[in-house]
């Protein structure tokens, strides 16, 4: 599904497209996604200035002076800019067409997205309410991962996916940033040292930052704004190499069950 380097990716395509451009029409042709799409969503929008375009966790948030617009990918989503009105498919859901006559297409085979709305006399969205720091924050930090684990006997996989614990760090980014810090994914989470917890900050965040430039990882349907698929994949160490050979040590990649998700690790370098 689409992780935080993918909806990032997204955010940074689309942004300079919609900022500052106003709704001149809502097209909602399937409304039944993870939650129904407000009835009045249209009512709501058009003739309304799209002010920012954010990002929180895998959320991104479309600001007006009235509110905020929560677009959540789901497991297959993917928003597109289209210059013209092409004919819609099988699965685009929905469209915000701008005064322009840009537009911005929501496609969802698996129907697991979202899009709600958030007034702005309510504050945050309750779904927000409860996330951990964002990952490239400097809130992220050593201090912070020790403390946020240090009564967690959980796997420091586990732990780090953990969107109470910090946001984004999905499964491929997980294995790929345990990797990189050469820390066993079945660590207990409150064993991390200082050092390692400062070793595991540093390739979370340049791991994700990687993955953005790369344009994410491309599993089954996402691509980005422009339909180009992310390629980071390509350049795994060990996600998805299971029996192949440790880019770095030679040694055979494992793979194991964590949380009902595959891990990958390489024994010989990660302990």
């Amino acid at each position: 599904m689409p992780e935080l380097p993918e909806v990032e990716t997204t955010k940074r395509g689309i942004s300079p497209h919609i900022e500052g451009q106003s709704i001149s029409e809502v097209i909602i042709r399937q409304a039944r996604l993870r939650w129904p799409i407000p009835a009045d969503l249209a009512q709501t929008l058009v003739g309304r200035k799209v002010l920012s375009v954010t990002r929180r966790a895998k959320y991104l948030l479309l600001s007006f002076e009235h509110g905020t617009l929560l677009i959540h990918l789901g497991m297959s989503g993917n928003l597109r800019v289209l210059t013209e009105a092409f004919p819609a498919e099988k699965h685009d859901h929905f469209d915000l067409v701008l005064a322009n006559s840009t537009r911005l297409r929501y496609r969802d085979p698996r129907r697991f997205g979202a899009c709600l709305w958030q007034p702005i006399e309510n504050g945050p969205h309750p779904l927000l309410l409860q996330l951990g720091p964002e990952p490239l924050s400097d809130q992220f930090n050593a201090d912070y991962l020790l403390l946020a684990n240090s009564n967690r006997k959980i796997a420091i996989k586990l732990a780090i996916m953990d969107n109470h614990t910090v946001v984004g760090v999905g499964n491929i980014y997980a294995a790929e940033s345990l990797f990189r810090a050469k820390i066993n994914p079945q660590r207990a989470a409150n064993s991390l040292s200082l050092q390692e917890a400062a070793q595991l900050v540093i390739a979370i965040k340049a791991t994700l930052n990687d993955a953005i430039t790369a344009g994410g990882s491309t599993l089954k349907d996402y691509v980005d704004s422009d339909g180009k698929a992310g390629y980071f994949q390509l350049s795994a160490f060990v996600y998805a190499r299971a029996g192949m050979p440790c880019r770095i040590c030679s040694g055979e990649i494992k793979q194991i069950r964590q949380g009902q998700r595959s891990t990958f690790y390489c024994p010989q370098c990660q302990i």
